[in-house]
This record gives structure tokens, sequence and C-alpha cells, in this order.
């Protein structure tokens, strides 16, 4: 019982950030002759290594144009600051990998069946091909270690090897791991991924490589692309083939995609792959209700909601005058995930008794956000929802794209998947003829390196990726793979008002709030307007940014968007799809590169 006190007392320690490289190793808490003798030692180590997101992944869209943020998130920083190795100094971390590997130099000495210790071996090799994944996303090139380094040790100071042969043997560890990942082991810690959860991670990994390697010519990989494409594919199909998993339809469109967001037990739900439990009775609790609604850090983007589909499948940038629609229009006869993800007109807030009335904070959108906010006054309920960390809706849009960057998906091939999920809201059936018959333009000038016959369909899989994946984390990936880190340039904005005046926010056609002038005062209480309703109105005095005002207008009293920053942004293509190595980094070890223009 003591070597497992220790074990799980060094694994804790590991999982903090440590910016100092392999600078303190397993083997001198823990000797492998003393610990890897039996299954349990195995499934206590990888049990240990465990890692998944939870509530704060709904947070990370700061970083796309899916969200506005006051917080000094890094991709803002870079594109508004003057970026270099001594101000960028994250990332250059490896302490989690001498963890895997120390496993993975000594599991073979247990005494347990060859299948068994294949199955942990897996793991471990699925847990190091998400670090490097992570690794070569923020480098690119980065010196692969494929065994415990120890201190002094020669390799250590080598210079970074070429992303080819790092992904090389990412795609490697994955192979493994899917061939050798049991669907299910007794000994594994709740939440630990099964054969599923590997391949959803295999297909995903090779997507991102794939698309990556053919719209950045930067990297000279172009040509190996579709090895990587068509892996994708056949992995994803495999998952498809199984049967094991449904996208989750109970044939209510208004509700079925919000319950993967909230709800309290995920275990038995078919579309999610693999789920991070929470329970406050069982103390693992976790919720961000405070911080995802949408007047704390992060609000949704307009752009966002512009994406979105109207409900019968026709674009919604093809209605006219779009660009001056309120929030009650802007939210009528839409793709019905847009009210499961965004606070739409009428919401009621539990424990309130009437509509919830956006609020209008500086720099922030007026959007707010429901996708991992758990719509609960009871304080068990708020703390226990489980969070889906791959869902079988990933797995069919992986199979759409990567066929459709080949240049072979057919009408079939979307029948089977994106249609499957847009089925759910009930959203039309998506044509591949129609599609690629009628391109969108708007999406046409997002994504202008996109050429070829399957344009139209590219066009529509990355608006269902964008959509469907709304604030899971998924967008700041997408974009810098599809090479369109130029999006980012633009600054967010939020809700359009024609100008000061009263404005109905909750659809019930009674105003409920009224924009005055910045001159003005805003009255007592007593002395404020009501509506028909008798009940007083909100007040905000609106201008121009900058101004000693609360809601901010591109036009100031003439009205616009909502403004959230005027700080100019600019994107250095390829340089910040990058990121550099930190210089103490570079000090320590004279070997290693900056690579794209950093320095």
């Amino acid at each position: 019982m003591k070597k497992h006190i220790l074990l799980l007392a060094l694994l804790t320690g590991a999982s903090a950030c440590n910016d100092d490289f392999l600078e303190k190793l397993p083997q001198t808490s823990i000797s492998p002759e003393a610990f890897f003798n039996t299954e349990g030692d195995l499934a206590l180590y990888v049990n240990g290594l465990l890692s998944m997101p939870g509530m704060g992944t709904y947070l990370n869209d700061q970083s796309t144009d899916n969200a506005t943020t006051t917080g000094a998130v890094e991709m803002k920083v870079v594109m508004t600051g003057s970026p270099s190795s001594q101000t960028i100094t994250g990332g250059w971390d490896w302490g989690r990998l001498r963890n895997i590997n120390y496993f993975l130099d000594n599991y073979g000495k247990a005494n347990a069946a060859s299948d068994i210790k294949a199955h942990y071996a897996g793991l471990a090799r699925y847990y190091r091909a998400q670090f490097y994944l992570d690794k070569v996303a923020r480098f690119s090139d980065v010196p692969w270690f494929s065994k415990t380094v120890n201190p002094g040790d020669e390799e250590l100071y080598k210079t970074q090897d070429p992303r080819a042969m790092v992904m090389d043997s990412v795609m490697a560890d994955l192979a493994f791991a899917a061939a050798n990942v049991k669907e299910a082991k007794p000994l594994v810690a709740g939440g630990t991924p099964g054969k599923w959860a590997v391949m959803t991670q295999y297909a995903r990994t090779a997507l991102y490589e794939g698309t990556y390697r053919k719209y950045h010519p930067e990297l000279n990989l172009q040509a190996t692309a579709n090895k990587f494409l068509e892996t994708a594919a056949t992995v994803s199909a495999e998952i498809i083939a199984s049967d094991k998993f449904l996208i989750y339809n109970t044939g209510k469109p208004n509700a079925d995609y919000a319950a993967l967001f909230n709800s309290q037990d995920l275990s038995t739900n078919k579309e999610v792959i693999l789920a991070n439990a929470f329970d406050q009775t069982k103390d693992r609790g976790q919720n961000e209700n405070s911080t995802i609604f949408g007047d704390y850090e992060q609000a949704p983007s307009r752009d966002l909601v512009q994406t979105y589909l109207m409900k019968d499948g026709s674009r919604f940038t093809d209605v006219q005058g779009y660009q001056q629609l309120g929030f009650v229009k802007e939210f009528q006869n839409r793709d019905p995930r847009l009210a499961q993800t965004l606070v739409y007109p009428g919401w009621v807030r539990a424990g309130d008794p009437t509509p919830y009335i956006l609020r209008l904070n500086k720099n922030f959108t007026g959007y707010h956000q429901l996708k991992g906010y758990v719509n609960s006054t009871d304080n068990v309920t708020l703390n226990s929802a489980d969070v889906p960390v791959y869902r079988y809706a990933e797995v069919l849009l992986t199979y759409a794209e990567a066929k459709a960057e080949l240049g072979t998906l057919t009408q079939a091939d979307l029948d089977k998947s994106v249609n499957l999920i847009r089925a759910r809201v009930q959203l039309p059936d998506l044509k591949l003829a129609a599609a690629n018959g009628n391109p969108d333009p708007v999406m046409a000038q997002k994504y202008p390196n996109v050429t070829g016959a399957n344009r139209g369909v590219i066009f529509e899989i990355r608006r269902e990726r964008r959509v469907e994946f709304a604030f899971e984390n998924q967008r700041f990936s997408d974009v810098m793979r599809w090479q369109a880190g130029k999006l980012l340039t633009a600054i967010p904005e939020g809700l359009y008002f024609s100008g000061l005046g009263k404005y109905d926010l909750t659809g019930d056609g009674v105003e409920d709030i009224i924009l005055i002038d910045k001159s003005k005062t805003i009255p007592t209480e007593k002395d404020k307007e009501k509506n028909s309703l008798g009940v007083a109105l909100i007040y905000y005095r609106a201008g121009a940014i900058g101004e000693d005002v609360t809601v901010y207008l591109k036009n100031g009293n003439a009205g616009g968007t909502m403004v959230t920053e005027t700080a100019a942004r600019k994107f250095e293509d390829p340089k910040y799809y990058y990121r550099p190595i930190p210089q103490k980094e570079m000090l320590l070890n004279p070997k290693l590169k900056q690579v794209f223009g950093w320095n």
C-alpha cells in the first residue's frame, strides 16, 4: 500500500505546470523493481495519468471568432502586442511526458497477460499522442523523446525533430492504442478512455494533420496530406460501422441538443463516447455558471449568431437586411441549436418569475451563453453536470470532412453523417449537388483558400462544425488547421440597435430597455418610465466606445452593433500559427531553433 500512496503523490505533483525541462525523474521516487509487478500496479499508474477537460472547456472559445473576451488570452495578446520569445513563454513543459515514458519503459516487467499489458501500454501511448499533438500544434517541430531521459543525458540537449517524424510517431502511438486498448477494463478509473474514445482521438488527430498539411504551404508537406485524411476517413468509418453509437435524438428538436451539456448523467447516452462525470454528493463537483453566462469575461459574437442557418435550411446571411436585425428577429425561425447554445428571447432563468432581459455591459456583446450553463438554483445540480469529452457527432463530421477534402464524398456519405446531426434539430438534409452548385459567398470570403469541386460542401461542413461544437473548444483548432487565422483579426461585435430608444428583448412585443443619450442622467427608480405591463424600463446610456456610457455602439447615438474594443489586431502569416520557444529554453539548449520568424 505504501508504494501506491507514494505513486499517487508523485502523479498528483506531476500534473501541475512545470517550466523546468525534465528536472526531476520518477525513478528518484519509485523503482520499477518495487512497483511494476501486477496488473493492479499498471492500472494504478495509468489511472494517475488520466486527464480530461472539465467545465472550463466551455470557456475556451475566447481565443476565437465565436466570442469576445475582456481577458488577456494568448491569441489576443499576440495579435494586439509585440510578442516575442521573451513575452510568450508557455508550453515548453515536459513533466507529463516523462511520467508517460517512464511507464512505457517499465510496464513490461509486470506479471500479467500480454493483452492486459498491451491495453495499459495503449492507454499510455494514447496520452503520449495527445501530449505531442498539443506540442506540434503550438511549435510544429519539437524534440521527440520515446524513452525516459535522465538529467545529464546528451539527448536532453538535442535540437527539434521534424514535424513529419514527430507526427508519424504520434500516429503510430494512436494506431497501437486503437489496436490494443479494450472497450472496458474493471481496474481503470472512472472516465478512463476505452477503445472507441481512443479511436475518436485517432480520427481527430488524422483530420487535424491532414487538413493542416493541405492548407499550410509553409510546411512543405502538402504531398502527404491525403495519407492522413484517408486515415481519418477510415478510422471514423470503423467507428460508424461498429453500430455502438447514435446521435442523441428523442424527437425533441428544441431540447435534445442542449441535454448533452446540462445532463446530470451521460453514462448511458449513446452519443457520448467519453464523459467527464461530476457528482457533488461524491466530492467531485464543478460548475462555471458565473463565468460562462456572458457578462464575466467572455460573450458570444454576432458573427457566430449569423452562421446558424434558418429553420428551413436556407442561409441567414441571404435574408435581406440581416445585418440590421435586432435580437428578437434574428432568433426567429433559426436552426434550433442557436436557442440551445445562447440565451434566446423569452428564456426564463431558474428562480425568476419572468423572462430574462439581457444585461448590456461595457466591452461585451449583449449575447449570453447557455451551453455549459446549468439552469438551476440547486447547488448539487449545478455542480453535478457531466461534460462530454468525445461525442459521436464529431466522428460523423470528421468522416464527412475527410471525404470532402479527399474528393470522394457522396450523397450517401452525407446521409450517414451530417444529415443525422441535422435530423436531431429537424433541419433539412444537406444536399451535395446543391451545396456545390451554390457556394455560400459569406463562407467563400472567410475561407478563400478552399477550391475545387467540393468547395460548397466543404463550406457547409465547416458551418456544421462551428455550430455543432460552439464553445466546446474545437473552434481554435479548426481555424488554425484551415489556415484561417485572419478571421481572428475582426473584433467581435454584438447586438444591433438602430439608435437611441426603447427595445423589446424578451420577444413579447413590450419594451424592456431604453437607450438614452450620454448627456442624459438615468432617473431614480421611482421616476423611470414604465412599459405597458407596469414594469420600469432598464436604462442604459449609449454612445461611442471610449465615451462615458454603458452601451458602446459602432455609430454612437446613430446606432449599430455593440462594439467591444478598438485595439487593432494583426495576424502575421505563417508566424502566428505557431509560438516561439521561450528564450530561457534557447539559452539552456543552444541547439534549439526558432521557426517561422520568431525571435
